[in-house]
């Protein structure tokens, strides 16, 4: 049995495991919540932004049941276990650097993308076969109050007249009903693009933040178990 300074790291890796159950929980909800607001505009950009969250969610689920199995290692004072957790942890480590970078990477390419893929999608509005594309233009303006990609000028191409979800919420049905690209008062004139790009990179921004964050408290976790270790082995040598 460890003694001493050993011993202490042994209840602090017990410690960091128990904050490590919380932290893949944490990123358990964070992917989810990525996910499910990425999915919304699943129409304009198929799975190319689905990922991250996925990403955040395996990952999660992952550390949640690693920290279970590094308490078993600590508790029983087993160096192949403890060993295990620490080499788990450090290719943890690298997958959410990786993944992070990935996430700033992927936040820098939304900028060029996002305009493009709202144009073509713009096109396909209101067509047979691209309900999903009509729906995710629809929630996009009421969810942002824009219209068009640019400006509400974009529709000119497409409809006689700027969708119903252009409409501006202080729009009574009246109003809303007599829209048209000479009279706007009733509909909000600024495009999607920019505010959608903003929304879409802080999305990204969370799962980069948080890959890159917690792989740093990881570093920790893998010094304990590492110590721990090396004392277990120790013990085993004098024995």
């Amino acid at each position: 049995m460890v003694e001493g300074g050993m011993k202490c790291v042994k209840y602090l890796l017990f410690l960091f495991n128990l904050m490590f159950v919380l932290a893949g929980v944490a990123l358990i909800a964070a992917g989810a919540y990525v996910k499910v607001k990425l999915d919304q505009y699943y129409d304009f950009f198929g799975n190319d932004y689905m990922g991250p969250g996925i990403l955040l969610i395996v990952v999660g689920v992952f550390i949640f049941f690693l920290a279970f199995f590094g308490c078993c290692g600590a508790y029983k004072e087993n160096y192949c276990l403890t060993m295990t957790f620490a080499v788990c942890l450090g290719i943890i480590f690298i997958l959410e650097i990786s993944g992070g970078i990935a996430g700033f990477v992927l936040r820098e390419d939304i900028e060029d993308e996002v305009e493009s893929v709202l144009a073509e999608a713009l096109k396909n509005y209101g067509k047979k076969d691209h309900e999903g594309v009509t729906s995710a233009w629809d929630k996009l303006q009421n969810e942002f109050d824009c219209c068009g990609v640019q400006n509400y000028t974009n529709w000119m191409v497409v409809l006689p007249k700027p969708p119903i979800s252009c409409c501006k919420d202080s729009a009574t049905d009246n109003q809303c009903a007599q829209r048209s690209y000479n009279d706007t008062s009733a509909i909000n004139k600024d495009g999607c693009s920019e505010t959608f790009e903003n929304y879409l990179k802080n999305k990204v921004a969370i799962v980069g933040g948080v890959g890159i964050g917690l792989a740093f408290v990881q570093v920790v976790g893998i010094l304990f178990a590492c110590c721990l270790a090396r004392a277990i082995r120790k013990e085993y040598e004098v024995v």
